[in-house]
């Protein structure tokens, strides 16, 4: 009864964008209504989950998006993006820049959360793609699919992290094999199917475009690459650090300093002086820049909301744990069992994170009674993690809204590219248990 409610929520959900053409926000909310009627969530108290999906969700992504608008604005209309473009085509060539997008967001995406490293790095996917006329999701899919790739398999990222010590797994192991799982699943994801997507036609948003210049007139290269890659050498550092002291537990000043939302600020603060105040902009023109950012992701804020509200229903009604039981009995492999699980609990709730960790409760004992490496165990829940983001999915809606496409190509483009992620990342999991 419970599986039907579920299907019949996500029918409700699609009919409304799709069919009737109904906003997103307004689709999410009703349809997160309605599936909690369904589920029997008592009436009173539909409207806390609601609130409470909506708070949960906005809190950990507004500051972070916002910044990171702010941040992608100012570095587009500096001309720091394009300086970075005309390098990186100038060292990799046409032919080969989608390997160095995909090496890039890899780079990137290992000490970054997956929501900062999108808004840093789709400014540069603009800039290329505004340099060299290539379609904007061909070279997005690359950088994206290597970003998906670190957030669902290697620490420090939550998801993988938490799972190492559920699991009793060892985070440096989990960390190489990671690794090697990622490269076949962000190849593959990448450049090779991107190669199918050259004829979705795409208009990214206009906060992102600028007008090419004279190479006179842009940031010097160092001024460029330093600002832009400023908040991934924090985060980077504040993740290192720790390695090299005798305790486990990072101080009060790092874990302040090494916060993504702290990061952004500092980050900003230096754009707004780097790439602004010392070249020749008044405090008044990089606050204009900045109000004119926020307006363009407010859009965006209320759709992640909305996934939020339906993401909630299904948490607070108990869903996600007994879909989860419900997979145990079937007799598969316990690698295909974990990432089976988690790739139930992902359609049904979005998020990835919230997937990962609902099924490690429920294959944990896999681990426990030496049935699996579980370090294996670690990466097979985040394979399935990944699976076949759709319209619950943030993620989905951030890649719709900023390369802004319409829903059905992006179930061509995004959908099939975690798809391709996920299931390759399975593959490459069992190919390891065999010599392990």
């Amino acid at each position: 009864m419970e599986l039907l409610a579920v299907f019949a929520t996500l029918a409700i959900l699609i009919v409304l964008i799709s069919a009737l053409r109904l906003h997103p926000f307004l689709a999410f909310l009703i349809s997160a209504i309605a599936g909690a009627i369904m589920l029997g969530i008592p009436l009173d108290r539909i409207p806390d989950s609601l609130q409470n999906g909506l708070g949960n969700t906005l809190g950990g992504l507004t500051i972070v998006l916002c910044l990171g608008a702010m941040f992608g604005k100012l570095v587009a209309q500096s001309g720091a993006a394009q300086k970075i473009a005309t390098v990186l085509m100038r060292v990799c060539g046409p032919r080969y820049v989608t390997w160095a997008l995909m090496l890039t967001g890899f780079i990137v995406g290992i000490p970054l959360f997956y929501n900062v490293g999108f808004v840093l790095l789709v400014p540069l996917v603009f800039s290329v793609m505004y340099q060299s006329r290539l379609p904007a999701v061909y070279l997005g899919i690359p950088l994206l699919a290597a970003l998906s790739v670190t957030h669902g398999f290697l620490p420090p990222h939550p998801s993988p992290t938490a799972l190492v010590p559920q699991f009793g797994a060892d985070m440096g192991t989990t960390l190489v094999y990671g690794i090697i799982v990622a490269i076949p699943a962000m190849v593959l994801a990448g450049p090779v199917f991107s190669r199918f997507l050259k004829g979705i036609e795409s208009s990214p948003l206009s906060i992102f475009h600028v007008e090419s210049r004279d190479d006179d007139a842009l940031p010097s290269t160092f001024n460029a690459f330093a600002t832009a890659l400023l908040p991934v050498v924090l985060i980077a550092a504040s993740a290192a650090i720790p390695a090299f002291n005798d305790t486990d537990k990072p101080g009060a000043a790092l874990s302040f300093f090494g916060n993504a939302n702290i990061v952004m600020m500092l980050s900003l603060a230096v754009a707004t002086v780097s790439l602004g105040l010392n070249r020749g902009k008044s405090m008044n023109e990089v606050m204009s820049l900045y109000a004119d950012a926020v307006k363009d992701i407010a859009v965006i804020l209320l759709i992640i909301a909305g996934a939020g509200t339906l993401k909630q229903v299904f948490i607070d009604s108990g869903v996600s744990a007994q879909l989860g039981e419900l997979m145990t009995g079937v007799d598969v492999h316990p690698l295909i069992l974990a990432w089976l699980v988690a790739t139930v609990i992902r359609i049904c709730l979005g998020s990835a994170t919230v997937a990962g960790l609902t099924a490690a409760g429920i294959v944990a004992p896999l681990a426990l009674n030496g049935h699996v490496d579980p370090n294996l165990l670690v990466l097979a829940v985040g394979a399935g993690s990944l699976m076949c983001s759709h319209v619950n999915d943030s993620g989905f809606w951030m890649y719709k809204e900023y390369f802004n496409l319409s829903i059905k190509d992006t179930f061509k483009s995004w959908t099939v590219m975690e798809t391709i992620v996920g299931v390759t990342g399975l593959a490459a999991v069992l190919v390891l248990d065999v010599f392990i």
